[in-house]
């Protein structure tokens, strides 16, 4: 198993992110974080206050989905800090993640964040 580098799974992470509809990245809390229309739909963490995780957090529909995605594959989720409590999943970027699950979450997230007119016109 190969490891991916921290700043080559961030730039595989922007890349997904970009192609998104009227996404934009800017810092948020001193991470590499993804808007759209103002609202957050992933940021990218690497050993966030020491805890060792290379993770891209993104939304869920809610504690729910959450428990059940970090249940079903705890090795793929893990419940961030900050964002954990609103129903957000850390998805694990570590080793060789599998990128089209990486990518179908930061497209969902950014499905759950975007305004209902991105929806209307056919979204992503």
């Amino acid at each position: 198993m190969t490891d991916t580098a921290p700043s080559d799974a961030l730039a595989r992470v922007r890349a997904i992110a970009l192609l998104l509809p009227e996404v934009e990245e800017r810092p948020s809390h001193g991470q590499p974080t993804f808007f759209v229309a103002d609202r957050q739909f992933a940021q990218v963490r690497e050993d966030h206050h020491g805890d060792g995780l290379s993770v891209v957090c993104v939304r869920t529909s809610g504690a729910d989905e959450q428990a059940m995605l970090i249940e079903a594959a705890p090795d793929t989720y893990s419940r961030p800090a900050y964002l954990g409590p609103s129903g957000w999943v850390g998805v694990s970027l570590a080793g060789d993640p599998d990128w089209a699950l990486v990518e179908d979450r930061i497209a969902r997230s950014w499905e759950l964040a975007a305004p209902d007119r991105l929806l209307e016109a056919g979204g992503r």
